[in-house]
């Protein structure tokens, strides 16, 4: 590997690791008030880091198979605490592939999306730490294209539509929820059909009361 490349791949893994951090970080629910904002915040720089590795060449690993990076890490504990934290919000809608002719709005939920960035990440970290550059930056390129870039994306225009109708609508009101303390009445009700909606067709079931 270059000394560019080496570099390259250096600043990549800290940008990583600082999403990492940051997300874990919010999903203890210390400042719920700031989630969003700083859910937000983090997808925005991580999607910098992921344009940067879709704009370089492709990375050819050093070995034919990939090297044992062992187990997944378990994203279980951050899963729920961030469904729990932004549960008025959790569900949204989005065009799988935009490129299908009349494409219907699927179903998701931010806090797996945000779970299974994060496994995607920590899986090339575990080829980074152990030394094995070339592995870990062909990872996150290849788990970009093929999946958390997608999926960041995603997340990313749900997190910006949240906070666009925070500021924007007009009646905004106090709610009981910490996270949804910024959202109206309006929003909240409307958020609320969509996740009942969702359970309808099949999609995230929602968290019990």
């Amino acid at each position: 590997m270059s000394d560019d490349l080496t570099d390259f791949t250096a600043e990549i893994a800290d940008q990583i690791e600082s999403f990492v951090v940051a997300v874990t970080e919010v999903a203890r629910g210390e400042e719920p008030g700031a989630a969003v904002s700083m859910l937000l915040l983090e997808v925005s720089q991580l999607m910098l880091a992921g344009g940067r590795l879709g704009a370089i060449a492709d990375v050819v690993p050093e070995e034919r198979f990939e090297p044992d990076a062992g187990p997944d890490p378990d994203v279980d504990a951050l899963r729920t605490s961030l469904s729990v934290l932004l549960e008025p919000i959790d569900v949204y809608y989005e065009v799988f592939d935009p490129y299908v002719p009349r494409p219907k709005p699927v179903a998701f939920r931010i806090s797996d999306d945000m779970a299974d960035v994060v496994t995607d990440l920590v899986h090339g970290l575990a080829h980074h730490r152990a030394g094995r550059t070339t592995e870990a930056l062909w990872w996150w390129q290849f788990s970009y294209l093929a999946n958390w870039g997608a999926t960041a994306s995603a997340v990313l225009r749900a997190l910006q539509s949240v906070v666009a109708h925070t500021r924007l609508d007009a009646a905004v009101t106090e709610v009981e929820s910490a996270v949804d303390d910024a959202l109206g009445d309006e929003l909240a009700d409307e958020l609320a059909e969509q996740l009942d909606d969702a359970v309808v067709l099949g999609g995230p079931q929602a968290p019990a009361s």
